[in-house]
């Protein structure tokens, strides 16, 4: 499927600490295609038909409706949506995958049993799977007539995954690896025909397996009750004594990492318009409440610190929105050509996820919390409505939590980002040092700081991302001259570079998306939503970076640093009270998040 994401310009992951881009090189919801909008509008109609009446029995445990809804969903495509034609699939592109990935997250219960089938469940097989395997099951996940989990996690490795005790060793005959561990936490566990497991063959290397649940040995435990998405199944998952067949090893011996660490890119990716979708359906849920809740007179639509919530939903939301769909476009950028009949398909598919690790880590931490904030103030604005069962903000109040813990917590995803970076660096793959040397070569030589000349609409925006930028770079740069190699152990230090690097691809994100829009003629509300954005970020990340250089210098060179820092971080502020209001004012008008 041919897609605008595809001719826009490759960019090397990290790239944007230390290249500008224009608002063409970037792909936004605005370039969907009629296509991509017909999946949309799909997936749209099968929740509200299929799975919003059966709600209900779903979070209830109903025997076989959640299946039977997700085999609804298979008769329509949307669990083949990125398999290949050849294996029953529709062969789609990326984007098409994240759109329905926006469109099913209006509640985390089913969305669970759809997003693990099709994501973790079933892309092992679709990019490491040998032909045969391929065969044998890729038309039968597509059909939803095998039901696919994926089961890494176990009681003592959770981010340590390859702590994993779950042992296999080669039978006698050489025909099978005897599987013998326990695993947990595993979603579809307690309904799932077919399991990628991890294990260590010979208690040392690290390797998965696909295993079916009709081999003896299999078993699941008790459905494990849950804080929130109560209505999916998660379970954990038991092997004893099974005897699974050489030919189902999933990609190499000792090789099992590679499929662990790529299949969690993609899923840090897919959470992101998950969580945005989930976000969107919540502001429009307060809306609808806020329209019809009246006191001291008057709805509650009309008090400002309601509308202030309001806003602050839409801004967050918009800002993860436009880094998701960037960050796809840019993965889509490197598959110009890509088809699945290509000898190494797979093989570049996972490149070109690989080259945005750090994205998409980013857009993992991001948008989870963004959802977070979104259904916490959600149920602020419900009031004690907001705290009863019956209403559905405090399912997702709930429901959202997951989410930071979710591929991987987001403690870990926050050193992952900084790490990955430092690491392209010293690869050659990334000029970050060069970068680094040149604000720190900036800063010692005492000039003014400019940015050069800024042309056109939003120049204080502009501005304000450019030395974002500068500032990111100068915490790399300071923290790695007081730590070097050691830096690794600094979890603190890591966390606030990487929240520092998160508001400045948020920022820019939202920024050349609003320039977008505005080129076209559109974009009023995006305008006011970038402007108090970048102005938040700009605040939040001086004060992240006054802590990181509190522990990377002292003396006279932290209060050297801090004068710099100040410089950088200096904006004058909007009227963000104001804005606020008349963005408030047009979701109030659609009754539902716009741009």
């Amino acid at each position: 499927m041919a897609t605008a994401a595809a001719t826009l310009p490759k960019t090397k992951g990290g790239a944007f600490l230390i290249e500008d881009r224009a608002p063409e090189e970037i792909f936004t919801p605005e370039d969907l295609t009629n296509e991509h909008r017909d999946i949309a509008r799909t997936a749209d109609e099968f929740w509200r038909k299929e799975v919003e009446p059966n709600l209900g029995d779903i979070l209830e445990h109903k025997p076989g409706v959640a299946l039977s809804i997700l085999r609804k969903a298979a008769e329509i495509g949307l669990t083949a949506i990125v398999i290949p034609e050849k294996f029953g699939g529709l062969e789609m592109d990326l984007v098409s995958a994240m759109v329905v990935a926006e469109q099913i997250s209006r509640d985390g219960s089913y969305s669970g049993w759809h997003g693990a089938h099709t994501g973790i469940g079933t892309l092992p097989i679709l990019y490491f799977g040998t032909e045969e395997q391929k065969q044998r099951y890729l038309p039968r996940l597509a059909k939803a007539e095998l039901l696919a989990a994926y089961a890494l996690t176990e009681p003592h490795a959770g981010s340590d995954a390859l702590a994993a005790k779950t042992r296999a060793d080669l039978s006698p005959d050489g025909r099978h690896y005897i599987l013998n561990g326990q695993k947990m936490w595993i979603t579809n566990g307690g309904s799932a025909d077919l399991f990628t497991v991890f294990a260590k063959v010979g208690g040392e290397k690290f390797t998965a397996f696909l295993v079916e649940r009709a081999y003896p040995g299999v078993s699941s435990g008790h459905e494990e009750k849950k804080m929130g998405i109560k209505g999916s199944s998660t379970t954990a998952v038991y092997f004893e004594n099974v005897h699974v067949p050489v030919e189902n090893v999933l990609g190499e011996i000792g090789r099992g990492h590679i499929i662990a660490f790529n299949i969690l890119n993609i899923g840090r990716l897919k959470l992101g318009p998950a969580a945005v979708g989930g976000s969107k359906n919540v502001l429009a849920v307060c809306i609808k409440y806020a329209k019809e809740r009246k006191a001291f007179g008057t709805t509650i639509s009309q008090f400002g610190m309601i509308q202030h919530k309001l806003a602050e939903m839409a801004i967050r939301i918009y800002a993860a929105e436009s880094m998701t769909y960037r960050v796809t476009g840019q993965i889509e950028s490197q598959l110009e050509g890509f088809s699945w009949n290509q000898s190494n398909a797979s093989e570049t598919m996972l490149k070109a996820v690989e080259e945005y690790a750090a994205e998409c880590s980013i857009i993992k931490v991001y948008a989870s919390e963004v959802l977070d904030y979104v259904v916490d103030e959600g149920v602020q604005i419900h009031g004690g409505y907001g705290y009863h069962q019956d209403y559905a903000v405090e399912r997702a109040y709930r429901d959202s939590r997951i989410n930071r813990i979710f591929e991987g917590t987001n403690e870990i995803n926050r050193m992952l980002v900084t790490g990955m970076l430092f690491k392209r660096a010293a690869r050659g793959q990334l000029g970050l040092v060069k970068a680094a040397q040149g604000v720190l070569a900036e800063v010692l030589g005492g000039p003014s700081l400019s940015n050069g000349a800024i042309d056109g609409p939003f120049v204080e925006e502009t501005r304000l991302v450019r030395n974002a930028k500068k500032i990111a770079l100068l915490l790399m740069g300071v923290a790695y001259q007081k730590y070097l190699a050691e830096l690794d152990k600094q979890q603190e230090v890591l966390a606030g570079i990487t929240d520092v690097i998160m508001d400045v691809f948020a920022a820019e994100s939202a920024l050349l998306r609003t320039r977008k829009l505005r080129a076209g003629g559109k974009g009023a509300q995006a305008a006011d939503m970038c402007a108090v954005l970048l102005r938040d970020a700009m605040a939040h990340i001086e004060a992240t970076a006054r802590t990181v250089l509190a522990a990377c210098s002292e003396g006279d060179n932290l209060r050297a640093n801090l004068a710099v820092l100040r410089r950088f971080a200096k904006y004058e502020p909007v009227n963000a009270i104001e804005l606020r209001r008349k963005i408030a004012g047009r979701l109030l008008d659609a009754e539902r998040y716009l741009v």
